[in-house]
């Protein structure tokens, strides 16, 4: 029974880390960067992979060896850095998941008709009732896991009828005729920038892999992570890709959506709405519950009513989207900070880690090198991005 739950807590892990990342802006970078850049983006893909998994392995590491969160190892580090990277987090948290709740309204209307607002009332009232069970952490994990098995069957079936140039896509992902450094610091972002890299992390640490001992497991769930959003970008590059080589142009104001269609008919597009609304939902869930556990360990207080909080940060992320819309220059804004958090948040574990002596644990060389190199990656490109928003 105990290795049941421990193996549930592992995927579980991995699949909300990855639903996490597969969300609306998940869904639209990768269909026009595939536009944008053909068969020549499955070589963007496969360095972010790469890059990923370095940084989330370094992270969700160093979390467990020193059983601690995020935000206290910061605090360790710099009194009162843990207070600042957890106010970046919620302020990011929030703001996309003003995306996410859009994107569940309207993966919702694209199945049912209903007005996109009333779907995203409906998708909070979900997120909520999960976070309200008893057993709201095995529920999560399962909830995620289903959802994201549905949304890779889905994507692979429009990926399957659209016949893409497989030779080609294969060719290209080692033999691009272009490299876009952009494309790749913005994929990597995505999948494990912001909240999204200590999802999984945190989660570990509530279900007790905590310690040397636990090292194995969280290696093995975060890498795990990585491969499912890996094996839906890579399946949606696919579906993309065949659709465009054939001629056909996609939809700007829905590029997604448009694939879909194209792809397989009507039926198609009600499959982009059942991916969209998995994609969207789990990322709600995901954001939440990662934002919130920022605060857990500030005051017992907070630990003790976390899950009115999660409420309280649905709920403010719901009327936002409701009352307001998609906020564009918040997200924009506030995106262009959440791109500073991984290098930042990467950079004070390595320290760390460095300085603290742990009894039957030595942070592999190799690891730390390529960490090192991720900062230095993000940490220029997030300036640049930064630099040209201003400008």
């Amino acid at each position: 029974m105990k290795n049941i739950q421990k193996n549930t807590a592992i995927t579980g892990a991995a699949f909300l880390m990855a639903t996490s990342a597969i969300g609306p802006g998940f869904l639209t970078q990768t269909t026009v960067f595939t536009e944008k850049l053909l068969a020549s983006f499955g070589f963007v893909i496969l360095i972010s992979i790469l890059l990923d998994i370095i940084a989330q392995v370094n992270i969700w590491r160093i979390l467990s060896v020193t059983g601690k969160r995020a935000q206290d190892i910061a605090n360790d580090m710099l009194p009162g850095l843990g207070y600042g990277l957890a106010a970046l987090i919620l302020a990011g948290g929030i703001a996309f998941n003003i995306g996410n709740i859009g994107g569940c309204g309207l993966g919702i209307e694209v199945l049912t008709g209903l007005p996109n607002v009333y779907g995203a009332i409906i998708s909070c009232g979900i997120a909520l009732f999960i976070f309200w069970m008893k057993e709201a952490g095995t529920i999560m994990d399962a909830f995620t896991k289903i959802l994201g098995i549905i949304m890779v069957l889905l994507t692979l079936y429009v990926a399957i009828v659209s016949e893409p140039p497989l030779a080609d896509a294969l060719h290209r992902s080692f033999v691009p005729l272009t490299i876009d450094a952009k494309a790749i610091v913005t994929l990597v972002g995505g999948t494990v920038g912001g909240y999204i890299c200590f999802a999984g992390g945190h989660r570990l640490l509530d279900a007790g892999f905590k310690g040397v001992n636990a090292v194995p497991a969280v290696t093995k769930s975060a890498v795990t992570g990585i491969c499912v959003t890996a094996v839906m970008r890579i399946v949606l590059f696919l579906a993309v890709l065949g659709v465009v080589s054939a001629g056909n142009l996609l939809d700007a104001n829905n590029p997604p959506a448009s694939v879909f269609k194209i792809a397989a008919g009507e039926m198609g597009y009600r499959f982009f709405g059942v991916v969209m609304w998995c994609a969207a939902i789990t990322s709600v869930v995901g954001a939440a519950y990662t934002s919130v556990s920022f605060l857990r360990t500030f005051h017992p207080w907070i630990e003790k009513n976390y899950r009115w909080l999660i409420t309280g940060f649905i709920l403010l992320s719901g009327l936002i989207y409701v009352f307001i819309g998609n906020p564009v220059k918040i997200l924009v804004t506030v995106g262009a900070l959440n791109g500073l958090i991984l290098p930042v948040a990467l950079a004070v574990m390595l320290l760390i880690i460095s300085r603290k002596k742990i009894a039957g644990y030595s942070h592999p060389v190799w690891l730390t090198i390529c960490g090192w190199i991720v900062v230095g990656l993000m940490t220029y490109m997030s300036f640049l991005t930064i630099k040209g928003w201003l400008n």
